[in-house]
């Protein structure tokens, strides 16, 4: 058996490969929070299209936690009125984008002296749960970063330079869309 030969690169090829590698360090460098929230979130499909009729049809499931773990903080009576408000129940329908039908299974704690709460949220089905809980099932997101080898990542006097350039995008990985059993001009695209 004979051992392969190293292949030969001349130095300009070694040049050019060390500024894309530089062109992407910096755009990785550059990635801050604030750049990622300011990605575009990629729109998704609603997987539950049921009719208005069916949804006042169909039963109330009302959620309640499966295990709570106390807290030995004293609630803070400054957050009483926010807490008030999102304790309420609300009728939604949870989404898991990531693995479709598989339920949610969510630990909360929205605020200080409150137990931490884990829930089991079935999907594609309209429930009633607190609204702190369709908030947090709703931010559940990530960034994903890819490569795009068209953009030009830089240039000089012997010509531009195309290689290799973070672009990132919001996944929502979860969602929580709001149901709503009347009709209002008033409702908005974010009921909760």
């Amino acid at each position: 058996m004979t051992e392969a030969k190293k292949p030969k690169i001349n130095e300009t090829e070694i040049e050019k490969l060390e500024k894309q590698f530089e062109a992407f360090d910096q755009n990785v460098k550059e990635l801050t929070q604030d750049r990622m929230n300011k990605a575009p979130v990629l729109e998704t499909e609603p997987q539950t299209k049921m009719a208005r009729s069916d949804i006042e049809k169909s039963k109330d499931i009302y959620l309640k936690p499966e295990r709570t773990i106390g807290c030995r903080a004293k609630f803070n009576e400054k957050f009483r009125e926010d807490y008030n408000f999102q304790k309420e129940y609300v009728q939604f329908i949870a989404e898991n984008n990531e693995i479709i039908g598989e339920a949610i299974e969510i630990w909360t704690k929205k605020f200080p002296g409150q137990p931490c709460e884990f829930w089991r949220v079935p999907v594609n089905k309209p429930v009633w749960g607190p609204r702190y809980l369709a908030e947090d099932i709703r931010s559940r997101s990530y960034h994903r970063l890819t490569m795009d080898q068209t953009k030009p990542t830089g240039s000089d006097s012997s010509g531009q330079y195309y290689g290799a350039i973070v672009v990132d995008n919001t996944i929502q990985r979860l969602n929580a869309r709001p149901v709503s059993s009347r009709k209002s001009i008033f409702m908005g695209a974010n009921a909760f």
